[in-house]
């Protein structure tokens, strides 16, 4: 029996947070961190015994989508959509849902992001497997949330509620609410109360959610709507050029507002989201000190990729692939060396290269930051 449903992959970020590796047109998804392949084929790689590329989507941007299309040749032509313009998660997830109504109404779609880390792929599926079929059964949202292992301060959590008797192993529970971005306090506080990380990975049938999302965010849903309405019935991976202002026009006037602002917060205040506990090992590789855990490190905890040296130091990360860099004295610290730029900084505030990525633009150093 073929496993129902689609996969959506968004695949639209800059990563700025790792640069100097990352530039906008070579984004975190395009890098290849911890194998030979890309993150986003890491990501297709993981979902095609599921789906099949015919059942498998991306949604990019238009100056990334060539190259995220000779990341995945797999896929057809037609299963590439491209916003004009990036506008966070909703409306990159409302583009998708469309597409998908046009082509099979009853749809559930699985959406997810394209640069995540999963170290264990057959717990993972099944637990895609659990999550259609309780959108299929519940006709509710459902989000897959992590077992947090430590007070992460970069994730969004998910305060779990009532607990969802199922026959199946991995638990279930209505959300409560969302906490976004935490402080160390917080943070250490969900983790003691049971609350899960965010993986923003979610599951839902395309006409509840489009349902969901005219109530919610109309602003969203009417332009949708209208794009739709113009260019039905051509496939949106397929639009011809007199047809792609239309959709440049429709996306101009939309908020730029996640997903989970949009829609799912206020849908789990009626009941309406469901969380599944999930165990695959999981990072969503957020910065540079996420890429540091995941490393093997030697007796001092410095960990690396290419030629470097960690002299009376500990703690701290090297990304040196083409020259040696050797560290004395170092604590905490992450160093990334490219051709052209150079970042050194205090893991602890990983988080804010997108900050110093904006300083760069700022003082007119943007070429650093794109090519």
């Amino acid at each position: 029996m073929k496993f129902p449903g689609y996969a959506v992959i968004i695949a639209g970020g800059r990563g700025t947070r790792f640069w100097p590796l990352s530039r906008a047109r070579r984004p975190k998804q395009l890098l290849k961190l911890f194998s030979k392949n890309s993150m986003i084929r890491e990501t297709a790689d993981r979902i095609l015994p599921l789906f099949g590329p015919a059942r498998t989507l991306v949604v990019t941007v238009a100056d990334q989508h060539a190259a995220v299309r000779k990341e995945l040749p797999m896929l057809p032509k037609a299963n590439f959509l491209a916003e004009p313009e990036g506008k966070n998660t909703a409306p990159c997830i409302g583009l998708a849902a469309i597409e998908l109504s046009r082509r099979d109404p009853n749809a559930i779609m699985v959406i997810l992001p394209a640069d995540h880390w999963i170290s264990d792929p057959k717990s993972f599926q099944r637990t895609l497997r659990m999550a259609v079929q309780l959108a299929q059964e519940e006709n509710g949202l459902v989000t897959i949330g992590i077992r947090p292992n430590y007070p992460e301060t970069g994730y969004g959590y998910i305060v779990k509620g009532q607990e969802i008797d199922r026959a199946e192993k991995i638990p279930c529970y209505r959300v409560r609410g969302f906490k976004e971005k935490p402080s160390l306090e917080t943070a250490s506080e969900l983790l003691q109360s049971g609350s899960l990380w965010n993986s923003g990975i979610f599951v839902w049938k395309v006409s509840t959610f489009l349902g969901l999302l005219r109530r919610f965010a109309p602003e969203i849903s009417q332009g949708l709507e209208q794009i739709e309405k113009k260019l039905a019935p051509k496939a949106l991976g397929n639009l011809p050029l007199k047809l792609r202002p239309i959709l440049r026009r429709e996306y101009k006037k939309m908020p730029n507002i996640s997903i989970d602002y949009a829609v799912l917060e206020k849908a789990g205040a009626e009941g309406k989201v469901l969380t599944l506990e999930a165990d695959f090992g999981w990072s969503d590789v957020g910065n540079w000190a996420a890429v540091h855990r995941m490393f093997s490190r030697d007796n001092s905890g410095n960990g690396g990729v290419g030629k470097w040296l960690g002299f009376k130091s500990q703690g701290c990360l090297i990304y040196a692939p083409d020259r040696l860099v050797a560290l004395l004295g170092m604590e905490d610290v992450f160093v990334v060396d490219t051709p052209d730029a150079l970042v050194v900084g205090d893991m602890k505030r990983s988080q804010e290269v997108r900050e110093l990525v904006e300083e760069l633009e700022h003082k007119d150093h943007r070429k650093y930051t794109t090519r």
